[in-house]
Order: C-alpha cells, then structure tokens, then sequence
C-alpha cells in the first residue's frame, strides 16, 4: 500500500507520516514551498523526517502563486506574524486563504498518478475555529471532490487520523512512534531559533509541558 503523506516538516505532519507507516503504507512525501517565511527550514526538516521514514519518494511542488495572493503574514512580510497572545479571536493572521484546497489538489494527482491509496493531511481539533480549510466538513467535501474527480477505479481515501485530537494527544502518538522531534519546526517567524511566542510555538510548547517532556528544537 502507498500514501501520499502532506509533510511540512512541522509537528503534526511529522508525527501523522510515521503514523502512516506505522499504518503499513509505503510513503510518498510530498512537500509545499509557497512562500512562507520558514520555507528553507520547513524544506530541510521535510526531508529528513521523509529519509527516516525511507519514503519512496519526495516530492517539492512550487505553490508561490499563493504569496502572489498575499493576505496572510505567512506569505507577506509587510505583515507582522502576532504574538499568540495578541492574536485575539477569530481567523488568524496566518490563514493562507483556501490553501488546503490547493495543497490536496495536487496531493490528488500526485496520489492518483502514482497509484496511491491513500492521502494523509494532518488537520486537528485545535485548527476548526481559526481555519475553516481544516474543519471536517471541508475534508468530508474534498472526499467526494477526490471520488468525483479521479478515475472510477483510484479508490483514494483522504486520512485525517488527527481531526478530533488536541495537540498533546497527537505528540503522545509521536513520542509512542518514536517520531524525531529535534527535526521537525513549527515556528512561523524564525528559520533557525524559534520565536516562542507565535501562535505555532505557543501550542507546540503548550503540548510539551502538558506530557512533561522537553521540547528538543531551540528556542529564544
């Protein structure tokens, strides 16, 4: 069995391409550049979780239309990334607007292309009220997009095995797989030490201390 597995090199997605090794599927590791302001560092960790995974295959597709669209502190540098505490309620300043969307087209045909059977996306509990591309009515209608859209015989199943958990739950998963933290990256605003209090940092920490581990990347 093949998956195709969305790898960013941050936490979740890590820990979600070991799971779906651990699941028995063969990886093929596919990767977004688009702009984003730790692009080297998210590349750099992609493929070293993608080597410890032995992934058939490691795919880096060129979204860098989506900085072209701008509205988001990801892509823009003229934004600044809030502090998490300063973030407030609402959709963040980080939503890239509607880039699952075009992430999980491409992880179709990617999917479909190499005959996979499956796409795993990390998308989890804490991202329903602030990114509306990650609630699970969107997955559920991107399913029938993936059914609809690709030959009658590709069966390709979207996975999303962290939608209903926290992210302590998910970093339990992890630390139980055996998933080498120290090189995965979840900040959004440094590329070499993280900042510790963007909104990405604030709950990868907050995981951490709640299973009372250290966080092994470096921080200010």
């Amino acid at each position: 069995m093949k998956a195709v597995c969305l790898l960013s090199g941050g936490m979740d997605s890590s820990t979600l391409a070991c799971l779906a090794k651990h699941d028995g599927y063969d990886i093929l590791a596919l990767h977004f550049s688009y702009g984003q302001r730790t692009e080297e560092k998210e590349r750099e960790c992609a493929k070293r979780i993608a080597r410890h995974l032995n992934a058939l295959e490691f795919l880096e597709v060129d979204l860098t239309y989506l900085k072209a669209v701008g509205a988001s502190s990801l892509t823009d540098w003229a934004v600044q990334v809030k502090a998490h505490e300063d973030a407030g309620d609402g959709i963040p300043d980080t939503y890239v607007p509607f880039r699952n969307a075009n992430l999980l087209s491409v992880a179709t045909s990617f999917a479909e292309a190499r005959g996979a059977d499956a796409i795993y996306i990390g998308v989890q509990a804490s991202d329903y009220s602030g990114y509306p591309d990650c609630r699970p009515e969107f997955i559920d209608a991107f399913q029938k997009v993936i059914t609809l859209g690709t030959r009658p015989d590709a069966g390709i199943i979207l996975k999303t095995p962290f939608v209903k958990l926290n992210k302590a739950e998910i970093l339990k998963i992890g630390m139980d797989l055996n998933v080498p933290y120290e090189d995965t990256w979840s900040c959004y605003a440094e590329n070499e030490v993280a900042c510790g209090i963007c909104g990405s940092c604030h709950y990868r920490l907050e995981a951490f201390r709640q299973i009372g581990i250290q966080d092994p990347i470096p921080y200010r």
